[in-house]
């Protein structure tokens, strides 16, 4: 399991994390939270190399629940 970033805002029905350094997860990667439970999908990959942004389509219900969670892929 990797961490990949961080939730740091919720739009659209989408989380937009970030990543704490230059490594990002792969479009369509499943993305899980601390408790190893399903999050979503990465759908995008944008921002700045050096920490990148990317967008997870959420599999649960209300988005804003996952502000400040850490993601991991595994």
């Amino acid at each position: 399991m990797r961490r990949v970033g961080t939730v740091v805002r919720t739009a659209g029905g989408v989380a937009v994390a970030r990543s704490p350094d230059d490594s990002r997860p792969a479009i369509g990667d499943a993305v899980v939270d601390d408790a190893l439970d399903a999050v979503g999908r990465v759908v995008d990959v944008f921002g700045p190399v050096a920490r990148p942004y990317f967008v997870v389509a959420p599999e649960r219900a209300n988005p804003a629940a996952l502000l400040n969670e850490r993601l991991y892929v595994r």
